[in-house]
């Protein structure tokens, strides 16, 4: 029994790599993940000014920038790898090769996460790469990996990636429709900003501490950690929080709906 289950997450694994891998548009969206990445990054430090005062914005959020508009990269192709399926009606067949409906999730996560870490590990090295030779040679500890933080904020980044891709993914398998599905997962990223910008000082820090995106975010900071809403791992963890809520309830209702 555990062979039979063995084989047949390989099988779905197989599968879904191929889909995907022949879905219309995923290499161009993986390319362009890591190349905004690199090139918002590049753009904002190259704004970076540092009098003999100090630099005014930490360094790693910086280079690494080009995460805030990346993320709607992959949300639309985690959004797409099971949402056209149901456009086309290919989501029949898919069940009725791999009953198992769990596995074929997981399956779609497993191949999305592991694309996603790829392009997003080229993009914020280059970035680092780039930042490095770009940031002003009196910015403080320049950003190069040079330590814990520094590789934590990188690191971070390319899992602040992986998630969002899972969130989006559970996002869609509930809501089947790619549109719709776009505009919920990027709404629940940037309009907290928005709001928390727009009120009071305390409504503000606690929609930050829940909001995906900027909790998510906080992974990159490497100065001024004490003013930050939550701890740069708590942040992520808040981001796994609501990735593993959309997953959940994309599981329950593909369980329980019709193809």
């Amino acid at each position: 029994m555990t062979a039979q289950c063995a084989g047949g997450a390989r099988q779905a694994l197989h599968a879904e790599l191929i889909k995907l891998r022949t879905l219309p548009g995923t290499v161009w969206l993986l390319l362009a993940v890591a190349a905004l990445t690199v090139a918002v990054g590049s753009v904002t430090a190259a704004a970076v000014a540092c009098p003999g005062s100090g630099c005014g914005q930490d360094p790693a959020k910086a280079i690494l920038s080009g995460i805030d508009l990346s993320q709607a990269v992959v949300a639309i192709l985690a959004v797409l790898a099971i949402s056209g399926e149901y456009s086309t009606g290919m989501i029949r067949v898919t069940l009725t090769a791999m009953p198992r409906r769990m596995t074929v999730l997981m399956a779609k996560a497993a191949v999305l996460t592991g694309l996603v870490l790829v392009a997003g590990t080229v993009g914020v090295l280059a970035s680092v790469l780039a930042g490095r030779l770009i940031l002003p040679p009196t910015s403080p500890a320049p950003f190069f990996l040079a330590n814990g933080t520094d590789l934590r904020a990188a690191a971070g980044s390319v899992l602040y990636l992986a998630l969002i891709g899972l969130l989006a993914l559970g996002t869609a398998t509930a809501v089947r429709d790619s549109a719709t599905s776009i505009g919920v997962v990027l709404g629940l990223l940037y309009l907290f900003p928005v709001i928390a910008s727009a009120v009071g000082p305390d409504w503000s820090r606690h929609l930050q501490q829940i909001g995906p995106m900027s909790a998510g975010l906080d992974i990159q900071a490497t100065t001024g950690l004490r003013s930050l809403p939550l701890s740069p791992w708590a942040g992520l963890g808040v981001l796994a929080a609501w990735a593993a809520a959309a997953l959940l309830t994309g599981a329950v209702l593909l369980r329980c709906r019709d193809a």
